[in-house]
């Protein structure tokens, strides 16, 4: 499966684009299945990705720091399946993203 990875961040997309690898799948800069945003992204619209990729149909989760829960809840508002925390990521990304491809976030959920 292709995952779309939206991350401006070099680290945050090296991590992701590593997790996506890691999981068995395929990291994307456009296109893709299911879509990976990091909100904390500085050249775009975090949430209203989230928004675009959630439209499409797109299974969508998201990244973000912990304490910010603001834009936690606006990204679950505007479709993220989970948004999970940097940390979270950092240790589990690539079961994350193993859960993403295998459909286990059916419907929006909660903050990780």
């Amino acid at each position: 499966m292709d995952v779309r990875v939206v991350a401006d961040d070099l680290i945050w997309a090296s991590r992701l684009t590593a997790a996506v690898e890691r999981a068995g799948a395929r990291a994307v800069r456009s296109g893709g299945e299911a879509v990976i945003v990091d909100l904390g992204g500085r050249a775009y619209d975090g949430v209203d990705l989230v928004a675009q990729a959630s439209a499409a149909g797109l299974p969508t989760i998201a990244v973000a720091q912990h304490e910010d829960t603001a834009l936690r809840r606006r990204a679950l508002t505007a479709g993220a399946r989970r948004v999970f925390s940097y940390n979270k990521m950092f240790s589990d990304g690539a079961q994350v993203v193993a859960d993403l491809v295998a459909g286990r976030f059916t419907a929006r959920g909660d903050a990780a």
